[in-house]
């Protein structure tokens, strides 16, 4: 497994910064890389962490030069490298205030034809890996007197997907974990909330969503069309900011178009 590395040194001017700091996993596409560029936006300083050597460097390419900004390559299933990049990018940053769990995968495949050893590693990156980053983050939180954890569950978590008997269950997981740590960690003033997305355009959907499968979101999302990375961004920034949801915890919150509160629906075009 792909072990932490150091964190890149930064040059050049340092942005505007409001003194937070904060990790994403999966940081280096999709709906995480959105959430690095709003969290800059925002005057965060930012930790990037993924184990796709290749997105990293698109990523180092793009903020080359941006103080506020350190990069790491990780696999989260490697609880000794997740707890060293963690402590390494809070100690470089002089604090932790929040994490972005956003690392995963999925698969669409028929129960009948899931092999174990997809179905074991799915429920590894999405579930194992998310525990182990969470608490290393809550560790460092709680020595500081606080901070905020969201977790990127699914709505595949909350309802049944054909072809997600792997995704759907380690997302279901994440949903009941973000539940737990939310319980067993208020007291140290550390909130724990989740986002469950819909239909996103990201790199894993457009690996794993066929044309058929678009067509089935699009006629039965009530807003009929994918939701773009940066339309999970508000959502997030709103759960780590303490001013904005400061007594929001435990949370899963549906960004998915209304799927989930859908009822019947004009299916016709």
């Amino acid at each position: 497994m792909a072990k932490a590395k150091s964190a890149v040194k930064t040059t050049g001017k340092r942005s505007r910064q409001n003194g937070r700091a904060a990790i994403v996993t999966g940081g280096a596409s999709g709906i995480g890389l959105a959430c690095v560029e709003a969290l800059l936006g925002a005057g965060w300083q930012v930790g990037v962490l993924d184990r796709d050597e290749k997105a990293l460097e698109r990523v180092r390419r793009r903020f080359r030069g941006n103080r506020a900004v350190r990069i790491g390559e990780l696999d989260v299933t490697d609880e000794p490298a997740a707890v060293a990049a963690i402590n390494a990018m809070a100690k470089a940053f002089g604090r932790l205030d929040g994490v972005l769990n956003s690392a995963g995968i999925g698969a669409d495949v028929h129960v009948l034809d899931t092999p174990v050893d997809l179905f074991r590693r799915i429920l590894d990156i999405n579930v194992t890996g998310t525990f182990i980053v969470a608490r290393a983050a809550a560790r460092i939180m709680k020595q500081q007197g606080g901070g905020a954890i969201v977790n990127v569950g699914s709505i595949a978590g909350v309802r049944g997907s054909k072809g997600r008997v792997a995704y759907g269950p380690s997302k279901g997981a994440v949903h009941t974990l973000t539940q737990v740590m939310a319980v067993d960690l208020a007291r140290f003033n550390i909130r724990v909330n989740a986002i469950a997305p819909g239909p996103v355009e990201t790199p894993l959907v457009k690996a794993v969503h066929t044309p058929e499968v678009r067509q089935g979101w699009i006629r039965h999302v009530p807003m009929r069309r994918y939701a773009a990375p940066e339309e999970m961004t508000g959502t997030v920034l709103f759960l780590l900011d303490p001013a904005q949801s400061g007594y929001l915890t435990g949370e899963i919150i549906a960004i998915d178009g209304g799927f989930r509160g859908a009822g019947m629906m004009l299916l016709e075009d």
